[in-house]
């Protein structure tokens, strides 16, 4: 693609005028666990835990492909807790096909988050050669070979909702199972039928992972709106399929939202795996790429303005967006993305939207492509990303719903937004 100089599309856009934001606080709970470590070894403490964990043991230790909070803390405590009963803890990375489906980028992505084996105090063996574990419907599942050959495994992972389906079991430990521990082989056989039989088959899929490996337990953070860890679990080896749905049912009730549920451009400053599995949280913004979820705000154009640093050019998300700057863009590498599209076979998560210039050009489009909405008073809402979601920016237009919300408080008088000679937003930079 040649990306042409815009001095025509701007001409085009300079009569179209941006709108007045406010600040606006959205109030959440905010229930933290203030000392995370005491809270997770206070749980292991359990005899019927700790007993789990004999010496000589080798303990392989789960790290997910997202940035979770306070999740090196939770390795390190729990290699800490493996090593304190004599056996040996390391961590496998278990995501699928992430970080480009190779050993060194998945190592890369453990370590962008802080998970490093100086933070966590044990190895890291990143390794994409799995074993054939079992099969279903004549698909075959597979294994992350370091955690298959080990003594004992500690299953590590966040419960959350999943972004392109629906089930009893969306993201948390069955997922870690079937499709974490599976690489890119076992996530590749796994995803063959596409995200509509995905809430049948994954649980089964992670039955078979399940039933030929030695997990001895599972630890499962939950974060709560603010994206603090207000909720650790450690469930035993024989809880795991009983207790995890209704520990997603409690995670939903705590995810981060915009309390607003319209409006007409939704700007998101910056998307990544590192916010979600599909860059920007569908959850939360309503851009799902398959019809198998539904939910987040109801909105006309979204405009992306920038790629995280922590998703390493892994634009996965971005074909969600109406818009985004050619600063996005420029950063986009196809491989890592590609990777995953192949795996999970959906392709709108990676197409190209409408580049622009800069992010002053991009949100003009948006206004002047509205078809519903009221350009000259367009209602607009800003987000620095889809776990930031405490403090965003409302356009004036919307700002009468905001004061009408007992939850909502605007924190300053409107104002132009604030852009540099480039037109790069500086806001939330």
């Amino acid at each position: 693609m040649i990306f042409e100089e815009q001095s025509e599309i701007r001409k085009i856009l300079a009569g179209t005028k941006l709108p007045k934001f406010a600040m606006v606080r959205q109030i959440f709970p905010d229930d933290a666990i203030p000392d995370v470590a005491a809270y997770l070894n206070e749980k292991l403490a359990d005899p019927e835990i700790s007993g789990r964990i004999k010496p000589g043991m080798t303990v392989a230790m789960t790290g997910s492909s997202r940035e979770i909070a306070n999740m090196p803390l939770i390795l390190r405590e729990l290699a800490r807790f493996v090593k304190a009963h004599g056996a040996k803890p390391y961590i496998v990375p278990a995501m699928g096909s992430h970080g480009g489906a190779t050993d060194e980028g998945q190592r890369e992505l453990l370590e962008g988050y802080g998970i490093t084996e100086e933070a966590c105090e044990c190895p890291i063996f990143s390794s994409m050669e799995t074993v054939r574990v079992g099969e279903v419907d004549g698909d075959e599942v597979r294994m992350d070979k370091f955690a298959h050959d080990a003594d004992a495994i500690i299953l590590v992972g966040r419960i959350k909702a999943h972004t392109a389906f629906r089930g009893p079991y969306e993201s948390g430990m069955a997922k870690m199972m079937a499709i974490g521990l599976g690489k890119r082989e076992g996530a590749d056989s796994l995803h063959k039928l596409g995200f509509s039989k995905m809430g049948e088959r994954m649980p089964r899929f992670a039955k078979v992972v399940f039933d030929n490996s030695n997990i001895v337990f599972g630890v499962a953070p939950i974060e709560n709106e603010h994206d603090h860890t207000c909720r650790i679990e450690v469930l035993k080896r024989e809880e795991i399929f009983d207790k995890e749905p209704d520990l997603l049912k409690y995670a939903k009730s705590r995810m981060p939202r915009i309390i607003l549920p319209e409006t007409d451009v939704l700007i998101v400053r910056e998307i990544g795996k590192n916010f979600s599995g599909s860059g920007m949280d569908p959850n939360v913004t309503g851009t799902f790429a398959t019809p198998y979820a539904d939910g987040g705000i109801k909105k006309e154009r979204v405009v992306v303005l920038d790629l995280s640093e922590e998703t390493h050019g892994n634009y996965l998300g971005l074909g969600n967006a109406d818009m985004c700057s050619y600063r996005a863009f420029s950063k986009a590498r196809t491989n890592g993305c590609y990777a995953n599209m192949l795996t999970s076979t959906v392709l709108r998560v990676g197409k190209i939207p409408m580049i622009l210039e800069d992010d002053e050009l991009a949100l003009r489009a948006a206004v002047k492509m509205l078809t519903d909405g009221d350009r000259e008073h367009p209602r607009m809402i800003y987000l620095k990303n889809t776990l930031s979601l405490e403090n965003i920016l409302v356009s004036e237009a919307q700002l009468d719903e905001v004061r009408q919300h007992p939850d909502m408080e605007i924190l300053e008088e409107p104002r132009y937004l604030n852009f540099d000679e480039k037109g790069n937003l500086l806001d939330f930079a």
